[in-house]
Formats: structure tokens, C-alpha cells, sequence
């Protein structure tokens, strides 16, 4: 196996996005989905980008790529269809112990990126090791039709369960047995069909009284907010 699994916080971390095209657009959008702190260096961009700057999102250099650009960064991303600058941002990269992706060139990657289906925070990657795109893009949209928005409201409702128990003072080694048993009792399916009734009964059941699907799944349960 070449690549390690691993998925990484980059929250306000410093990453650099080279090309200013359509390719760089999508990469620049997952970094702030992730609230990396991104850097786009490229003579020409989208409406888009120019937008993102606009509003103080991203920070824009419309100039040429420069080695130093890679100096202090935590990634960088390569989103160009020119070959030799390609080459040299991985090089740069390189040299400064980066860690470093070129779109749609594998060989001269340090990491890859996987195609992902996200449902709130749940998420899977898809990785065929960078020898097919194309295959890794229709598993992707084969999985995005048998996982729907449910799970991530799932693992939602598990967050708030959990961070409840904790501030109950449970031990963390005894929750795995109650979330077992939420999962047994059926709990996916009852929050795909909106059944909070039974989810009620059924969090009772488990973990005694107190526990209400509609107050869990607030921002703030403890506050109402």
C-alpha cells in the first residue's frame, strides 16, 4: 500500500494555491470549507477568486508563481496546466518539507486527494491509489445515492448524545455499548423518516429519561440558542 490514510486539520492553517482557473476555484473552495487560511498566486482568475478576495476570504496575488510563495506554508496545491511549473512547485515543495498536491499528476504528489461524499460530518473518501479518477468519480456518485443527508444528521444527534454524557461526568469507555445499542434500535432509519417520536422512546430506553431528539439537535442545547 503507497498512501497512508489520514484525514488532517487544517484549520487555520497556511495554504498556498497555485493557478487561478476553474481547477483552482473547486481546490480553494474545499480549503475554506475546511477554514484553512488560503493564499491563491496566479496571473489571471475567476470571477469567482476575485470575488472570494473581494470580501477578504482568500488573499490574492495576480502575479506570476515564485519559489518563495511555498515558504511558511503547511500545503500547497498545484492547479495549472503548465508542465515545467508543475515540476518546479513540487520542487519547492520539497525542499521546504511541504506537503504538496498537483491536480491530476500523481507522480509528482506528495499526497493525493480522494473523491468524497460528505454529509455534514460524515464523510468517505474514495482512493484508487491515483490510477483512476474516472473510476474513483463513479463510486462517488454510486455511494452519494445510497447515503443520504440522514447520516449526517445521524452523527449529529450521536455528537450531541455524547457531549451530553460527558458533561454528565460518564466514563468514555461506557459509551460504546449505548451507542451500540441506539444503532441497533433502528436509529438511522428513524431519523431518515423524521420519526421523533420513537427516537424519543428509544433514547429513553437506552439512556434514561431527559434525552429529547428536538433538544439535542439544537446549536446550543443548554442554552436554546
Amino acid at each position: 500500500m503507497r498512501y497512508y490514510p489520514v484525514n488532517l486539520d487544517i484549520q487555520g492553517r497556511s495554504c498556498l494555491v497555485v493557478g487561478g482557473g476553474r481547477v483552482g476555484a473547486r481546490k480553494v473552495e474545499t480549503l475554506l470549507k475546511c477554514n484553512a487560511v488560503v493564499t491563491v498566486v496566479s496571473p489571471e482568475t475567476t470571477a469567482q477568486l476575485d470575488r472570494l478576495a473581494d470580501d477578504g476570504s482568500i488573499r490574492l496575488k495576480k502575479r506570476p508563481y515564485r519559489s518563495s510563495d511555498v515558504e511558511g506554508r503547511f500545503m500547497v496545491i498545484g492547479a495549472t496546466d503548465n508542465e515545467r511549473l508543475n515540476r518546479q512547485i513540487h520542487a519547492d515543495a520539497e525542499g521546504q518539507n511541504v506537503l504538496c498536491n498537483i491536480a491530476d499528476r500523481p507522480e509528482i504528489c506528495n499526497f493525493i486527494l480522494p473523491a468524497i461524499v460528505q454529509r455534514g460530518d460524515f464523510m468517505l473518501a474514495i482512493s484508487t491509489a491515483g490510477k483512476s479518477p474516472a473510476f474513483a468519480k463513479h463510486m462517488r456518485r454510486l455511494l452519494e445515492a445510497q447515503f443520504g443527508p440522514e447520516y449526517g444528521k445521524l452523527l449529529d444527534l450521536m455528537g450531541a448524545v455524547r457531549k451530553r454524557l460527558l458533561a454528565e461526568a460518564h466514563e468514555p469507555e461506557a459509551h460504546k455499548p449505548l451507542f451500540e445499542q441506539l444503532i441497533a434500535g433502528d436509529l438511522l432509519n428513524l431519523v431518515k423518516e423524521g420519526r421523533t417520536d420513537r427516537i424519543d422512546r428509544l433514547l429513553e430506553s437506552v439512556l434514561g429519561r431527559g434525552f429529547h431528539y428536538d433538544q439535542l439537535m439544537l446549536p446550543n442545547p443548554q442554552s436554546g440558542e
